[in-house]
């Protein structure tokens, strides 16, 4: 089942995270090149709004749920397979500082960042693995895995792991053909992001006050679709974006 073959016509992408921002932006960008796109998300009529809009096959799972994944991959294999995953699913929840750490919020980003990541990237290896022209994974991290800022340490923490296995699974697949991309993006202005992470939207909007042009979801799609897109010699391992006003990940420059 998860040899399946992709020609070079028929490229074909699995995307999580589809049902917002980054990861539906990522969808509608592939499908308007011609890709067969699997869509994945938990939230069923978000997807079948995309897919009617894109062409894209919706497929709701939960990727941190070992059954809905096998079911993902099966789905997938039985509709022709696909040579590149691309990992967008994540999220950050609650900005407490260490002191006042709540464990729900913690479990919640290691899940939905670390394990979701290595359950999707296991089920799907061998399928990657078949392909004559190489498969590729793609996993989007975030600036906060490189630099820890207060209030963030669970979120640095859920997303510098989930670095450390893109970096080792870069290590463990280049002899089995298959390329690891790491995108990192600093600030972006997305959908539901920061209102997810802070609760409300009046704590969401205060995050991008003054900052002109922060990144879009599209910005990053761009971005994710290029690195797909390159010739499979060219291994573009870590790709890290940032809006201009955002010259690093302490000096954001805003407007009074």
């Amino acid at each position: 089942m998860t040899s399946t073959q992709i020609t070079p016509a028929q490229r074909a992408a699995v995307v999580t995270g589809a049902s917002t921002g980054i990861g539906q932006a990522t969808v509608r960008l592939l499908a308007a090149q011609g890709w067969r796109v699997f869509a994945v998300a938990r939230r069923a009529d978000r997807l079948a709004e995309l897919a009617a809009e894109t062409g894209a096959i919706a497929v709701p799972t939960d990727i941190t749920e070992d059954d809905d994944v096998e079911r993902l991959l099966g789905t997938v294999a039985d509709a022709g397979g696909a040579d590149t995953l691309i990992n967008i699913a994540g999220g950050a929840r609650g900005a407490d500082r260490l002191v006042d750490a709540k464990t729900a919020d913690w479990d919640w980003m290691y899940q939905a960042n670390v394990v979701g990541t290595m359950k999707m990237t296991r089920a799907f290896l061998p399928m990657l693995r078949g392909q004559t022209d190489g498969g590729t994974v793609l996993n989007l991290t975030s600036t906060a895995g490189m630099v820890s800022y207060e209030g963030g340490a669970g979120y640095n923490a859920a997303k510098a792991a989930q670095r450390a296995m893109t970096r080792a699974l870069r290590l463990e697949e280049a002899e089995h053909g298959v390329r690891v991309v790491e995108v990192l993006p600093g600030m972006v202005h997305t959908e539901e992001f920061s209102l997810n992470r802070l609760g409300s939207a009046d704590a969401a909007s205060k995050v991008y006050d003054g900052v002109e042009k922060p990144l879009t979801s599209e910005d990053v799609a761009d971005i994710v679709v290029y690195a797909v897109t390159v010739p499979h010699h060219v291994n573009l391992d870590e790709i890290v974006v940032r809006p201009l006003a955002q010259a690093a990940a302490h000096k954001v420059i805003r407007s009074q």
